[in-house]
C-alpha cells in the first residue's frame, strides 16, 4: 500500500512536472493570449487528471476563458459575485446552483489582487493528501500563466501609451504650425495672440492673412472635440481657408465653401465655430462673418460692439440657412478681442461662469491699454476668478488693434 501510494505521488509529480514544462515553454514563446489559454487547457487535461475545469478571468470584467467537462456552458455563464470574495481554495461541493458541478473554487491573485478563480471538479486522485496538493498545483500552474497574461497586457498598455504619446507630440507640432510664426506689431497694425492649450492638443485655432497691401484677415476658431482628430481638422481647416482667401476676397463666399469642407471632412460628426474678418486700411471698414463663435469685442471711439452678425457653426448642415455680413464703416482707429469659450466658460468654485459681462466690464475702462498688458491682465482676473478650480478648456485670444 504505501509502495502505491509512493508510486502514485511520483507519478502525479512527474504530470505536474509536465505540465510545467509545457506552460513554461509556451510563455517563453511569447505565444499570444489565446495560444497560452489553449495550452492551458490541453495541458490540464492532459497531464493532471481532472474532468472538470473553468477558467475564469478578471479584465474589465470577468468572462470564461478555458471550459471543459461540464454539462453547463460556462462560457456563456456569469460568474456568482461571491465567489469573488474567496482568498484560498474552497469546497463547493453541494451547491444548488450551476455551480455546484465543481468540486473546489481556486483563486488566482498578484500582488493582494484577484485575477482569475479556477473551477475544478473530479480531481482523480486516491487521497485526499493528493488532491490537496493537486490543487495547490493547479492554484500554482494557474498563477504562472496568468501573471504571465497580466504582464503582455501591461505591455501592450505600455505600448499602446507611448504610440499614443508620439501622436500627441506630432499632433501638438501640426497644432503649432497652424499658427502664425510672427503677427505685426507696427505703430499702425498690432496683433497679438495668446493660446493656453488645457491638454497638450487643442481645439482652437487663430490667425492672421494679409490679403494685399491695404487688406488684411483675422480669424478665431474652436473645433468641436479636442486631441488629434480635432488639430488634423483644423489643419484641414487652416489649408482651406488659407486658399481661399487667395482664390477671393468675398467673406461670404468663404464661409460658404469652408462650411462644404468641413462638413465633408468631418461627415457632420464635429462642427467648428468661427469668426472672420478682414479689414481695409484705405476704405476704414471691417466685414466679419460670426459663424457660431463668442462675439468678439470691438471698441471704437469709447464705444464697445458685439459683432454678433453672421452664421450658424460650420459643418452642421449645408447650405448654411442663412449668411449675414456684419459691416462696418469709418474705422480709423480701433480695437477688436477676439476669444474662445475657454474665457468665458471658465468656473469659479460656486459653479459660476467668468461670462461676457466680466469682458466688457474690464474693456469699459482698459480699451487703449497695451494689447500684451490686456491679454496678461485677462489671464490674471481668470485665475483669480476660478481659485481652486482647473481650467476646463483651452483659453485662446487674439487681439487686433489699428491706429493712424
Amino acid at each position: 500500500m504505501d509502495t502505491l501510494s509512493l508510486e502514485n505521488k511520483y507519478n502525479l509529480k512527474e504530470l505536474e512536472l509536465n505540465a510545467l514544462l509545457e506552460i513554461t515553454q509556451a510563455i517563453n514563446n511569447n505565444l499570444p493570449e489565446k495560444s497560452l489559454y489553449k495550452i492551458y487547457d490541453f495541458t490540464i487535461r492532459a497531464n493532471l487528471n481532472i474532468r472538470k475545469l473553468a477558467l475564469y478571468v478578471l479584465d474589465s470584467v470577468w468572462s470564461c476563458k478555458v471550459n471543459y467537462g461540464t454539462e453547463i456552458n460556462c462560457f456563456e455563464t456569469p460568474i456568482d459575485d461571491n465567489f469573488c470574495n474567496y482568498r484560498k481554495v474552497t469546497s463547493i461541493e453541494g451547491r444548488k446552483d450551476v455551480f455546484g458541478e465543481f468540486d473546489y473554487v481556486i483563486p488566482v491573485s498578484h500582488k493582494g489582487n484577484i485575477l482569475a478563480l479556477v473551477f475544478v471538479g473530479g480531481i482523480q486522485v486516491d487521497s485526499e493528501e493528493l488532491k490537496a496538493s493537486s490543487t495547490r498545483f493547479i492554484q500554482a500552474l494557474s498563477n504562472i500563466i496568468i501573471v504571465a497574461i497580466e504582464n503582455k497586457k501591461l505591455a501592450r498598455q505600455q505600448l499602446q501609451q507611448e504610440a499614443l504619446r508620439k501622436e500627441l507630440e506630432i499632433a501638438s507640432d501640426v497644432q503649432q504650425f497652424l499658427f502664425p510664426e510672427e503677427l505685426p506689431y507696427t505703430t499702425k497694425l498690432k496683433v497679438e495672440a495668446s493660446y493656453l492649450p488645457h491638454d497638450r492638443v487643442g481645439g482652437d485655432y487663430y490667425d492672421y492673412i494679409p490679403i494685399n497691401k491695404n487688406q488684411f484677415l483675422i480669424c478665431i476658431a474652436d473645433v468641436s472635440g479636442k486631441g488629434i482628430p480635432a488639430a488634423l481638422m483644423m489643419s484641414n481647416f487652416q489649408a482651406s481657408l488659407r486658399t481661399l482667401v487667395r482664390q477671393t476676397p468675398n467673406l461670404r463666399e468663404i464661409i460658404e465653401e469652408l462650411n462644404y469642407q468641413v462638413l465633408e471632412n468631418a461627415k457632420g460628426e464635429k462642427f467648428i465655430t468661427f469668426f472672420a474678418g478682414i479689414y481695409d486700411h484705405q476704405l476704414r471698414t471691417l466685414v466679419y462673418v460670426n459663424s457660431g463663435h463668442n462675439p468678439p469685442i470691438l471698441i471704437n471711439n469709447d464705444k464697445l460692439t458685439l459683432l454678433e452678425e453672421g452664421s450658424t457653426v460650420l459643418g452642421a448642415m449645408h447650405p448654411l440657412p442663412f449668411i449675414n455680413e456684419g459691416f462696418i464703416t469709418d474705422l480709423d482707429e480701433f480695437l477688436l478681442f477676439s476669444y474662445t469659450d475657454g474665457v468665458t466658460e471658465t468656473e469659479n468654485e460656486l459653479n459660476e461662469e467668468f461670462g461676457i459681462e466680466r469682458l466688457k466690464k474690464y474693456f469699459g475702462s482698459n480699451g487703449y491699454v497695451d494689447l500684451k498688458k490686456i491679454h496678461q491682465d485677462i489671464i490674471i482676473q481668470l485665475d483669480d476668478f476660478k481659485g481652486r478650480n482647473g481650467y476646463k478648456d483651452d483659453i485662446t485670444m487674439l487681439s487686433c488693434k489699428v491706429e493712424l
